[in-house]
């Protein structure tokens, strides 16, 4: 907490404008810790030359197998463009093929490979093992409080949640 946080009883749900300021607090740790701790797995040995991107597109295959690129780009919130690039990306490595989509002819199922499987494995452990370090005897209840509240964060930006004017 900030120092000129006032304090809430911590029970009771804060009034909108003071959740507005405190979730802006949470949002502003989110974006740098996200992309120092996939750099850190970026530069693993085992997982060399994953992208971000690539590791996104291995991971919804991994979850979801198969998807076509317009899926993962709907999930993800990102471009069509984005993803298709990624995914050309995967496909040079052979961690992904394309096979036919009986739903769609000029959309097909990307799945992943073997070598695909394995190199996303690797990536989790590698952040499994990063995630390993980290301080602050954090409790279960803390854990799912976190995952509960940028869930809700998530959750109001998925329909495309515009900022108001």
């Amino acid at each position: 907490m900030t120092d000129d946080t006032p304090e809430h009883p911590l029970d009771q749900p804060l009034p909108p404008d003071e959740l507005g300021r405190r979730l802006t607090e949470v949002f502003a740790l989110v974006g740098p810790l996200y992309r120092q701790a996939l750099r850190k797995v970026e530069r693993a040995a085992p997982t060399a030359g994953v992208s971000v991107g690539v590791r996104a597109v291995l991971d919804l295959l991994r979850a979801q197998d198969p998807l076509t690129v317009p899926q993962m780009s709907r999930q993800q919130a990102i471009s069509r463009q984005f993803f298709q690039r990624m995914v050309n990306d995967a496909l040079a490595h052979g961690w992904v093929e394309t096979v036919p989509n009986p739903a769609h002819r000029r959309s097909p199922l990307i799945r992943l490979t073997d070598p695909g499987r394995a190199t996303i494995t690797a990536v989790l452990d590698r952040e499994h093992q990063l995630m390993r370090r980290v301080g602050g005897e954090l409790t279960e209840a803390e854990v799912r409080t976190c995952l509960r509240v940028l869930t809700e964060m998530l959750h109001t930006f998925e329909d495309g949640g515009d900022a108001p004017a």
